[in-house]
C-alpha cells in the first residue's frame, strides 16, 4: 500500500523539476542578453555613389565594435557580400558607417542589405532589411540601359558592364570592341559581363553593346582608358629680361582627351589648361608675369597627377626672341644684312647671331656667326655674283649661353653681274695634224652671268699679232676646228697660241691660252682601274713649269670625240682619274702633258678599261678539210666590240650534248688552228674569244670529212710493206733454220731395205680383187707355205705394151689392184729396224703360203726392210697406182700388234713360226671377214659392210690400205703429227 501511494508523488516531482528548469533557463537568456548589451541595429540607411559603384552603409546602436553585414540581390535572393566589418563610429552622434564597392555598377539590379552586431560569438538579431532599388524593378522606367556610362579606367583594369532589358526581351549577345564575351544573369531582366586587361582606347573612347534578338537597335555604353599624366622636361627661361615663360613636354599620350578626361596644368597654381589642350601638340608652355626663380607644375586627370619644379637666375636662362624686319643690300661678291629688336632691353646685351645663307640654285647651305652688344647687323661675303641667295638670323645670349632663340623669317636677295671666269681650254689633234680647241663649259656660277658667246683667236707670240680675226661662237658651242699644218704656213713655221676668252653682260673673261704643237704617239701600256679610278704616277718633269696636263678620251672614237681633261699643278707626281662619263666595256687612252710658257709635251700614255665585259660579237669563222685533218680560221674581232683586252680563243668540239675543251689558244693574235685526230664524219667547232671578263657566245662551224684517197693508198701500201717485210723475215728465218724445219716438218722417209739379197725367181699370180680390195690371190700348193713371202713390188713406170703409165690418173672408179706373189721366203731372221714394228713383221712374214704384194706402196721407216724383186711381174693386169700417190705421210706402215713382243724373243727360233705354219696348212685365206665395230664406223668410212676395205695381215689387226685413200693422190701430203694421229686411230681398230 505504501509503494503505489509513492508514485503519483514522484511523477508530480519529476513534471515540476521540467518546468522548473524552462523557467531558469528563460531567465537565465534574458538576463545574459541583458549583461552583453547588444542590441539590434537601428536606422539602416543606404547611400550610394553611382560612379564610384560605393555604398555608403549607416546605422545606429547595436552595443557592439564589429557587426555582420550581409548583401543580397534582392530579386534572386542571392549573396553578393557576408562578412563581419569594423564600421567607423561618430562619436558625438554615435552613427556607424561602412563602405562597399560594388564590381557591378550599382544601377544592375535591386540590393538588400541588413545588420546584426557581433561580439565575439555572440550576435545580436538581424535588422530590419533595407534595400536599394536598382533600375530593373518592376516600377523602373521599361526601356533598354546599359551600365557604366563614360567610366575613365586606367590601362589594365578591369570593368564589368550590366545590360538591362524591357520586358518581354531575350539577350542575343555582348560585345566589347567587336567582341563577344561571356553573360551572366543577374536578375530576370539584368544581364552583366566582365572585360579583363583593358587597353587604351580610341579618342572618342571603347563601345559595349548590348545587342537583343530582334536587333532593330543598337544599345550601347561608352568607357575611356587611358593613363595619368607623366609630363617631362620642364624649364622656365626668359625673352624680354623680366617675364618668364615655361615649356614642358607632355610627354607620354594619355588617350584622355577633351575638357573632362583631358589633362590639366597649373604652374605655380596658375591654370595653363587653355592654351594647351591641342591634341597633337608635344609641348605646353605657361607665361608668368614676373621672374619668381621658382616653379612648380602639377599636370592631373581622371586617373591621377604628377608634379615637377625648376629653378634658376633670370640672368642664365635668357632666350632672345627671333630678329624681325631682316634687309640686305648685296653688290656682286658680298651683301649688308640688318635687322631689328622687339624689346629695347636687347641694346645693352651681349649677343652672339648665327646666320644661315643659302644659294637657290643648288640649295647649298653658309652658316656664318658674329658677336656683339646689341647686334644688329652683319656683312657677308666670299658670295657668287649674279646669284639668289635666301638668309636667317637667330641669337642668343652671349655670356651665360642658354639656348639659341627661335630663326627669323627668310629674306631673298640676288647679288650683281660680274666678268666669267677664263675658260678652261685644251688642244686635241689627230694624227694628221688635224684636231679642234677645245674648253669646258663655263657653269653658271663661273660664268657670273649669262653668257652671251666665246671668242678664239689665233695669236703668233713671235710677231705679238692675231693670225687671223677672231672667231665668234654662241655659248652652247665649246670647240673649234683647227688645221695645224695651215696655220704654220701663216705663221711662218712659229709657235701659235690659241685664246679663248667668255663674254657676258658685265664684259669678256680673261683670255685661256693653248699652244698649238704636235705630239708623237708613244706606246700605250695596259691600266686596271680601282675604286678610286686609274691610278697615274710619273716621275716628276722639270720642264713642266706651269704643271701637268692629264687627257682622257674614248680609245675607238671616230672624229669629234668628246674629250675630256684635269689640269694639276707643278710638283704633282701621281693623280687617280675619275669621271661621271666612265662607261664600262669601253677602252679608253689616257695621256700626260707637261706645261709650260713655250709648248706642251707628251709625257706618257697609259690605256685600260673601267670594267673589262666580254667581246659584244661572235668571231667570223670557216672550217675546211686539209688532208686526215680540219683547219678553222677566223678573222680578227674590231677593236670596239672586244669590251677588254683579248686574252685568246678556246676551241671547242660539241658532239651532242657533250661540250669539249680541244685547245686554249692564249695568243690573241693566233687566226686559226689545226684540229687532228678525227676520222670520216660530220663535226662540230665552236671558237669563243674571251677577256678578263669571260667568254663570248662563239660562233659554230660543221665540217664533214670525206675519205682521204690519198691516204688510203697510202696505208693500203703501207700494209704491203708491212706484210712483205714479215714474210721477208719470214723466209729469211726458215732459211737460216732449214734443217730445224725440214725436220719438223717434212722428215726423211728412210728406204726398205734388207740385209741380203731376197730370191729373184718369183712368179706373180694375178687375182680378181674384190669388189671392195682389189687383191689377187694365188694359191699354189706345191709352195712351200713357210716359205712364201710377202714383198713391195716397184712401180712399173711401163705397162707391158712398154707405154708409160706414171701420167694415169689413180682417181678411177675401182680401187689400185693389188698383186700377190708365192715367193720363197729367205730363211734368214729378218731384223728390223724398229723395235716396235718386230712382232708384227715377224708374223706377217710367216702367215700363209700366199705373198701378197702391195703395188705400189711405199713402206715406212717403221716397216721391215724388204728387198724390191726387180724381176717379179703381176699377173693381173690392174692399173698401178701413180707415183705420186702417198698413204699416210708418204708410204707404207706396218701392222703394229696390241702389244710389242719382248726384246728377248728369238726371231730365228721355230716356236716363233708354229703358228702360222698350222694356219697355211690349209693354203692362203683373204682376210675377208673383217668387219667394222658399228654400222656407224660403216657409214662414216664410206663402204659397204661387213666387207673389207683393206687387205691386212693374217696376224695383225691393223689396216694394210685404209679405206678412203683412193684418191689421196689429188692431195698433199700429211705431216708427221697427222700420221701420227691416224696410225694411232688404225691400231685401236678391232678385227
Amino acid at each position: 500500500m505504501a509503494h503505489l501511494s509513492l508514485t503519483p508523488t514522484s511523477k508530480l516531482i519529476s513534471s515540476g523539476f521540467v518546468w522548473l528548469l524552462w523557467i531558469v533557463l528563460g531567465f537565465s537568456t534574458s538576463h545574459t542578453h541583458a549583461d552583453t548589451g547588444l542590441t539590434v541595429p537601428q536606422r539602416v540607411t543606404l547611400s550610394p555613389n553611382w560612379y564610384t559603384q560605393e555604398l555608403s552603409i549607416s546605422w545606429l546602436g547595436g552595443g557592439a565594435t564589429t557587426f555582420d553585414l550581409i548583401i543580397l540581390r534582392t530579386e534572386f535572393n542571392e549573396t553578393v557580400f557576408y562578412e563581419t566589418v569594423s564600421p567607423t563610429v561618430n562619436k558625438v552622434s554615435g552613427l556607424h558607417q561602412w563602405t562597399w564597392t560594388s564590381v557591378n555598377p550599382l544601377e544592375c539590379t535591386s540590393l538588400s542589405v541588413k545588420i546584426c552586431s557581433r561580439d565575439g560569438h555572440t550576435t545580436s538579431e538581424w535588422s530590419q532589411t533595407e534595400t536599394l532599388q536598382g533600375n530593373d524593378h518592376p516600377n523602373s522606367e521599361q526601356r533598354v540601359k546599359v551600365f557604366p556610362q563614360d567610366k575613365v579606367l586606367p590601362v589594365g583594369a578591369n570593368i564589368t558592364f550590366c545590360c538591362i532589358l524591357d520586358e518581354g526581351m531575350v539577350l542575343d549577345k555582348l560585345k566589347y570592341d567587336g567582341n563577344t564575351t561571356s553573360v551572366t544573369r543577374l536578375s530576370r531582366r539584368t544581364y552583366s559581363t566582365t572585360v579583363f586587361n583593358l587597353v587604351a582606347s580610341r579618342q572618342s573612347g571603347s563601345n559595349m553593346l548590348c545587342l537583343p534578338e530582334d536587333k532593330e537597335k543598337l544599345y550601347g555604353a561608352v568607357v575611356f582608358v587611358g593613363y595619368p599624366p607623366l609630363p617631362i622636361d620642364f624649364k622656365c627661361e626668359t625673352h624680354d629680361l623680366r617675364s618668364a615663360v615655361c615649356q614642358w613636354g607632355k610627354g607620354r599620350d594619355t588617350h584622355l582627351y577633351g575638357s573632362q578626361r583631358g589633362t590639366r596644368y597649373f604652374v605655380n597654381n596658375r591654370d595653363c589648361s587653355e592654351v594647351n589642350q591641342d591634341v597633337g601638340q608635344k609641348e605646353a608652355t605657361c607665361t608668368l608675369d614676373t621672374w619668381e626663380g621658382n616653379w612648380t607644375l602639377v599636370a592631373k586627370n581622371l586617373l591621377g597627377q604628377y608634379s615637377l619644379t625648376d629653378t634658376a637666375e633670370l640672368s642664365h636662362r635668357v632666350c632672345p626672341v627671333a630678329p624681325d624686319l631682316l634687309s640686305v643690300v648685296a653688290d656682286a661678291w658680298n651683301a649688308s644684312l640688318s635687322w631689328h629688336w622687339k624689346y629695347d632691353s636687347y641694346s645693352s646685351l651681349a649677343l652672339v647671331c648665327q646666320v644661315e645663307i643659302t644659294a637657290t640654285e643648288d640649295e647649298k647651305l653658309i652658316k656664318r656667326v658674329f658677336s656683339g652688344v646689341g647686334l644688329r647687323s652683319v656683312f657677308l661675303s666670299d658670295l657668287y655674283p649674279d646669284e639668289h641667295y635666301s638668309v636667317k638670323v637667330r641669337c642668343g645670349a652671349q655670356q651665360n649661353f642658354w639656348k639659341w632663340g627661335n630663326w627669323s623669317k627668310l629674306s631673298s636677295f640676288k647679288t650683281k653681274t660680274y666678268v666669267p671666269d677664263t675658260p678652261d681650254a685644251w688642244i686635241w689633234l689627230n694624227t694628221d695634224n688635224t684636231g679642234k680647241v677645245v674648253w669646258k663649259p663655263l657653269t653658271r656660277r663661273q660664268s657670273h652671268g649669262k653668257l652671251t658667246q666665246y671668242e678664239v683667236f689665233l695669236w703668233s707670240p713671235e710677231e705679238n699679232r692675231a693670225l687671223a680675226p677672231a672667231v665668234t661662237l654662241p655659248p652652247n658651242n665649246w670647240s673649234m676646228p683647227v688645221n695645224l699644218t695651215e696655220i704654220a704656213f701663216f705663221s711662218n713655221n712659229g709657235s701659235v697660241i690659241a685664246k679663248v676668252t667668255a663674254r657676258n653682260d658685265a664684259g669678256s673673261s680673261p683670255p685661256a691660252r693653248v699652244h698649238l704643237t704636235s705630239v708623237e704617239p708613244l706606246a700605250a701600256p695596259r691600266i686596271v682601274y680601282t675604286d678610286q679610278g686609274f691610278p697615274l704616277f710619273w716621275e716628276n718633269n722639270a720642264n713642266a713649269t706651269c704643271g701637268y696636263v692629264v687627257e682622257w678620251l674614248d680609245a675607238f672614237c671616230p672624229q669629234d670625240c668628246p674629250v675630256e681633261w684635269i689640269k694639276l699643278p707643278a710638283g704633282t707626281t701621281n693623280v687617280s682619274i675619275e669621271s661621271a662619263t666612265f662607261q664600262p666595256g669601253v677602252r679608253y687612252n689616257l695621256s700626260l702633258y707637261s706645261c709650260s710658257s713655250d709648248a706642251r709635251e707628251l709625257l706618257k700614255r697609259w690605256q685600260g678599261y673601267t670594267q673589262e665585259l666580254v667581246p659584244s660579237v661572235a668571231l667570223t669563222l670557216s672550217a675546211s678539210q686539209q688532208n686526215a685533218d680540219i683547219l678553222l680560221t677566223w678573222k680578227e674581232i674590231p677593236l670596239v666590240n672586244r669590251r677588254g683586252f683579248l686574252l685568246g680563243y678556246n676551241i671547242y668540239n660539241s658532239t651532242g650534248y657533250q661540250f669539249k675543251l680541244l685547245e686554249n689558244v692564249s695568243d690573241p693574235e693566233t687566226m686559226s688552228y689545226t684540229a687532228k685526230g678525227f676520222t670520216k664524219g660530220t663535226f662540230k667547232f665552236t671558237v669563243k674569244a674571251y677577256t678578263a671578263a669571260g667568254e663570248n657566245t662563239g660562233t659554230t662551224a660543221t665540217v664533214t670529212i670525206e675519205p682521204y684517197t690519198d691516204w688510203l693508198i697510202l696505208e693500203i701500201l703501207t700494209s704491203l710493206g708491212l706484210v712483205t717485210l714479215l714474210l721477208a723475215i719470214v723466209t729469211f728465218t726458215c732459211y737460216k733454220k732449214r734443217k730445224w724445219v725440214k725436220k719438223a716438218f717434212y722428215p726423211d722417209i728412210p728406204e726398205p731395205k734388207l740385209p741380203s739379197d731376197w730370191p729373184r725367181t718369183r712368179g706373180p699370180l694375178d687375182v680378181k680383187p674384190s669388189p671392195h680390195s682389189m687383191v689377187c690371190v694365188v694359191e699354189t700348193p706345191e709352195y712351200d707355205c713357210i716359205k712364201d713371202m710377202l714383198v713391195a713390188i716397184p712401180e712399173e713406170d711401163e705397162d707391158d705394151a712398154g707405154q708409160g703409165i706414171g701420167d694415169e690418173s689413180v682417181d678411177t672408179d675401182e680401187p689400185t689392184s693389188l698383186r700377190y706373189y708365192n715367193q720363197m721366203v729367205d730363211e734368214r731372221p729378218i731384223r728390223p729396224r724398229f723395235p716396235d714394228s718386230s712382232a708384227s713383221s715377224i708374223s706377217s712374214m710367216s702367215s700363209a703360203h700366199t705373198d701378197v704384194t702391195y703395188t705400189g706402196i711405199q713402206t715406212s721407216g717403221s716397216s721391215l726392210v724388204l728387198q724390191l724383186d726387180p724381176q717379179g711381174s703381176s699377173e693381173c693386169h690392174q692399173p698401178q697406182l701413180d707415183r705420186s700417190v702417198s698413204y699416210g705421210g708418204g708410204g707404207y706402215r706396218p701392222q703394229m700388234q696390241p702389244r710389242a713382243p719382248s726384246d728377248d724373243m728369238d726371231l730365228s727360233s721355230p716356236e716363233s713360226f708354229l703358228e702360222p705354219q698350222a694356219a697355211c696348212s690349209g693354203g692362203y685365206k683373204p682376210q675377208g671377214s673383217w668387219q667394222l665395230d658399228s654400222p656407224v664406223d660403216a657409214a662414216e668410212m664410206g663402204s659397204l659392210a661387213p666387207s673389207l676395205g683393206s687387205p691386212t695381215s693374217v696376224a695383225s689387226t691393223q689396216f694394210l690400205l685404209p679405206d678412203g685413200e683412193e684418191n689421196t693422190g689429188e692431195k698433199r701430203q700429211l705431216s708427221s703429227s697427222a700420221a701420227s694421229w691416224l696410225t694411232n686411230l688404225l691400231s685401236s681398230t678391232k678385227p
